[in-house]
């Protein structure tokens, strides 16, 4: 005797879609985030040692719409945002790893990227004369030590934070987000269309990856699916 209702419908598997477990509102708001993205201004940290620090560059850098961030691992302390801080925002970004720098500048000069790193020493111009009108990616160093003497030899230039008060130097968070926020202002200012620069299928995909990082349960949802 054969058998009938839903019980013995074959199943067909449906793709899901991450768009259907969003508001409008939720994807409005992630359409104007990746419409302002930015992969042309990066930030390249120089072997950092303390986890705060690291989670507050990542947080200024995605709060001001720069995608990328290139790390050059500290052997003695493992890049270990520390979460309290982050927030959760170092899922929304593309964090590279490297061992060394020179591995690191073999990439972004692939690119078409000049290197500036952070650095106070006889030749070194302002913050406020640089431009950000082409691929830039800007090198903040250890907190203790600065950047490394590998990273001088090898970058296009270097720069320094203008001071106006009795204090000389900036903690590196506090100097990342001063450096960020002048770029990001620079590029709105003086470029059609402001910062963000992803061309449509690059802003496409990184789109529908936000789509799915915003939903909460999408690791049962989308575990399955191709």
């Amino acid at each position: 005797m054969s058998g009938g209702g839903p019980r013995y419908e074959r199943f067909e598997k449906v793709k899901v879609e991450p768009e259907q477990f969003l508001l409008d509102v939720r994807k409005e708001k992630i359409d104007r985030v990746v419409s302002q993205r930015t992969r042309n201004f990066t930030v390249v940290l120089d072997r950092l040692e303390d986890s705060f620090n690291m989670a507050a560059v990542l947080r200024t850098c995605e709060s001001m719409g720069v995608q990328e961030v290139h790390v050059v691992i500290n052997p003695e302390a493992p890049f270990l945002p520390n979460s309290r801080v982050a927030q959760g925002c170092d899922k929304w970004l593309d964090v590279k790893l490297y061992k060394s720098f020179a591995e690191c500048r073999e990439h972004l000069k692939s690119r078409g990227f000049q290197l500036y790193a952070s650095a106070i020493r006889e030749g070194a111009t302002s913050l406020y004369t640089l431009r950000f009108d082409t691929k830039v990616a800007i090198v903040l160093g250890n907190e203790r030590f600065g950047v490394s003497d590998d990273v001088l030899n090898a970058v296009d230039g270097t720069f320094w934070i203008p001071m106006r008060g009795f204090s000389q130097s900036l903690n590196i968070s506090a100097a990342a987000s001063a450096c960020i926020s002048r770029a990001i202002a620079w590029r709105d200012e003086h470029l059609e269309g402001g910062s963000g620069d992803l061309p449509p299928e690059e802003a496409q995909a990184l789109r529908e990856r936000f789509y799915v990082l915003a939903i909460k349960q999408r690791k049962r949802l989308f575990k399955k699916q191709p």
